[in-house]
């Protein structure tokens, strides 16, 4: 086991994840990161004060005013003597706000850490690039930020849906395996979620109806609901002509965030808290952009070599289903059998809000090692770019 200084992980919490446009549209994203960070800080049982740094994952950070993670940290109600700072991986932005976060309770900087993620899809702006210079002549096209700081390859200026299709290409697998593999995330989220494993998780949020009426509470993912396994099958192919990828087995854009409490083993001891979870190693990875599907069969390895657990010891694996592909292709190359992997359903069923997909994986991740008895799991999320990034938690619950 890892002979790291302990880096305990004394809470968690995260928003439901709203579907692009659907019950948490209304919220931006500085609204629900203050709510993930208030929420963990809460059930750690400590008081705002006692938070000494902040770290935030957020992609899209277009509209949102300077520097998304000190807003999301007054908003929770924490001092203004918080540092904080705003964490840019991509889909990794929040695993890295992880890791950030260990490093700096390791190095003795700081005691008590809040890691989060937060992002609303449904909320980035379309750009006018040119009007900074003058439009002189002819028409103007806008440009979507979700599609360009988001989910499109900045190399080969490519929808990296269609680096899906080359991982499916690569690895051999069709459109049937994809589906399938949907098919069963969305069910083990369904069932997850019938059977209340989410509710630890989640800290239900108010969104408010307008004028006269009353807010409506929200305290379960929308996607999960809208399953429908013959549409899943029947869909056309998203991003080429016969491909293989679909608007159902690639995962969908969501609204979201999550945040977990950081402490050493002074603070802990100081404050009376008791952990849930330890962090145990981490680890970073980078190979060819368009090869980025498989950049966790890099990053998940590291992590496991860091915090010197044998891969045959770990009892559960979350692995972002950025596509249904990527879980595919990573398992197939690690090793790893399915019944280890994403218990509770993953991002195809339950939605992937950019930058909070890697606090929410490992959040979800001591969720499922609690419900199954487990003691280590292992988080591993790719980021467009060609990376990825990946954790190694023991669970304390």
């Amino acid at each position: 086991m890892s002979s790291l200084p302990p880096v305990y992980i004394v809470s968690a919490a995260r928003t439901p994840t709203g579907m692009f446009l659907g019950s948490l549209a209304s919220l931006s994203a500085i609204q629900l990161g203050s709510h993930a960070i208030k929420a963990a800080v809460e059930r750690a049982g400590l008081k705002p004060e006692d938070v000494e740094e902040v770290f935030v994952g957020n992609v899209m950070s277009a509209n949102l005013g300077q520097n998304p993670a000190r807003q999301c940290a007054i908003g929770a109600g924490l001092p203004e003597s918080t540092v904080s700072t705003t964490i840019n991986k991509v889909c990794a932005s929040s695993i890295k706000s992880l890791i950030v976060g260990a490093q700096t309770i390791i190095t003795g900087n700081a005691d008590i850490v809040v890691a989060a993620g937060t992002e609303s899809m449904s909320n980035v702006p379309h750009y006018l690039p040119n009007m900074r210079t003058g439009a002189k002549f002819g028409d103007q096209s806008l440009v979507d930020g979700v599609l360009k700081d988001g989910l499109t390859d900045a190399y080969k200026k490519e929808h990296m849906g269609l680096q899906g299709e080359e991982c499916a290409d690569d690895h051999g697998f069709t459109r049937e395996d994809q589906d399938e593999y949907c098919i069963r995330s969305y069910k083990k989220a369904i069932a997850a979620t019938e059977a209340g494993w989410f509710t630890s998780e989640i800290a239900p949020i108010e969104v408010p109806q307008g004028r006269g009426k009353p807010p409506v509470t929200v305290s379960v993912d929308d996607e999960p609901k809208n399953f429908n396994e013959s549409k899943t099958r029947a869909l056309r192919s998203s991003f080429k002509k016969d491909g293989t990828v679909t608007a159902a087995n690639a995962s969908p854009l969501s609204d979201g965030a999550a945040a977990l409490v950081l402490a050493s083993e002074e603070a802990v001891k100081k404050h009376g808290l008791k952990p849930i979870g330890k962090i145990l190693g981490w680890g970073d990875a980078e190979q060819n952009p368009s090869k980025f599907t498989t950049a966790p069969s890099l990053a998940m390895p590291k992590a496991l070599k860091h915090a010197k657990v044998d891969i045959a010891n770990v009892d559960a694996f979350e692995i972002n289903e950025a596509f249904s592909v990527v879980a595919l292709s990573n398992m197939k190359i690690l090793g790893i059998q399915e019944d280890k992997v994403n218990l509770h359903g993953g991002a195809v069923a339950l939605g992937h809000a950019l930058g909070a997909s890697g606090a929410r994986i490992t959040t979800t991740l001591l969720g499922v090692l609690k419900e199954k008895k487990g003691k280590v799991g292992c988080a591993g999320i790719c980021n467009g770019g060609g990376g990825a990034s990946a954790i190694v938690i023991e669970s304390l619950q």
